[in-house]
């Protein structure tokens, strides 16, 4: 059964997150026929997806706006996956499609699998190339290099990635992935194992944050990036409708402050859609929310307040520069900001 973002599955008792099907790469020598090309490709995503927010911070950090263009999806799927209802006349106005499901099936017409998010498409042949969310931010940073803006950071340092690697995987597994794996068991202990899990490993983060500003190294990288997404969507979403409540997020002195930190750096905070967030996730998932309500809190100025991360040092973009104003077409509206 495809849930949630389109890339989850749930069976009697335990969560299990399905493989990407579509992993072409776009690739600066295009070795999987897919050649990095500005303008060629559409990025397709929700706001409220953890993994698709990823590739939007990462494009936004990189620069990549006037090469990769953004289709954003209603926060709310239906029986035929994600929906252009933003947009005038409910269709994407690049792709010219209704659902994202046309993608896929222009891609393999009888794919048996969901339909997810983030995926990029081919606009001249309306054709979808990847729906690999691992795989796609680290080419961003490292195959469409010659596209990156002037000042863009390097978001996978090629010293530090046998670390980042380390860090990441151990962050997917616990945290990105343990919240869904809690949230949607169905049996008691597979609960409590996989809440167990998400804070130990989030107590283990902030130990390791307490005296180092970014997860590693000290600029933002990759790594920060996955946390981030989650952690945004910790108290709003996972703390109750997923059951993760042991503590909020805003309860731990240096997660709440690291995730301020990063919240009111150019190119993440200004991605982050909390309205999306709470409607995706408490009306969408039926099976664990029947009534479709949504809650009015927590209260989010807080993100907005100081956080005094500067005073560990780093450099938020290295040797670079913090990315422009957004595109006026892609500003949160003020209903989906604290």
């Amino acid at each position: 059964m495809s849930v949630g973002e389109g890339n989850e599955q749930y069976g009697r008792k335990a969560f299990k997150r399905s493989k990407s099907h579509f992993t072409d790469r776009i690739t600066a020598d295009g070795r999987d026929g897919w050649p990095v090309e500005a303008g060629r490709y559409r990025l397709v995503v929700s706001r409220a997806c953890p993994w698709a927010s990823r590739a939007v911070i990462s494009r936004r950090l990189l620069g990549l706006e006037g090469a990769l263009s953004l289709a954003v999806a209603d926060p709310i799927q239906d029986d035929r996956s994600w929906r252009f209802t933003l947009d005038p006349d409910d269709r994407d106005p690049v792709l010219g499609i209704r659902f994202l499901k046309e993608a896929y099936d222009a891609r393999e017409s009888e794919y048996p699998g969901g339909v997810s998010v983030p995926a990029i498409v081919d606009v001249p042949s309306g054709e979808l190339v990847t729906n690999d969310y691992q795989r796609l931010t680290l080419d961003l940073a490292t195959e469409w290099t010659n596209l990156h803006r002037a000042g863009a950071p390097d978001l996978y340092p090629a010293g530090l990635r046998d670390e980042m690697d380390a860090v990441m995987a151990e962050v997917y597994e616990d945290v990105n992935n343990g919240v869904y794996r809690a949230g949607f068991a169905t049996g008691q202990e597979e609960y409590e194992e996989a809440c167990d899990a998400v804070f130990r490993r989030l107590q283990a983060l902030s130990k390791r944050l307490t005296r180092r500003r970014y997860l590693v190294g000290d600029t933002i990288t990759e790594a920060d990036i996955r946390l981030f997404t989650t952690l945004v969507r910790f108290d709003p979403v996972y703390h109750g409708h997923f059951k993760c409540n042991r503590w909020k997020l805003a309860e731990d002195r240096v997660l709440w402050a690291y995730a301020r930190d990063l919240f009111q750096t150019p190119g993440f905070g200004d991605t982050v859609d909390f309205d999306h967030i709470k409607r995706h996730y408490y009306r969408v998932h039926t099976g664990i929310n029947p009534t479709g309500i949504v809650p009015l809190g927590p209260d989010l100025s807080g993100w907005l307040t100081p956080h005094q991360r500067e005073e560990l040092g780093g450099r938020p973009f290295g040797d670079g520069t913090p990315p422009g104003p957004v595109p006026a077409a892609e500003v949160v509206p003020p209903q989906g900001r604290p």
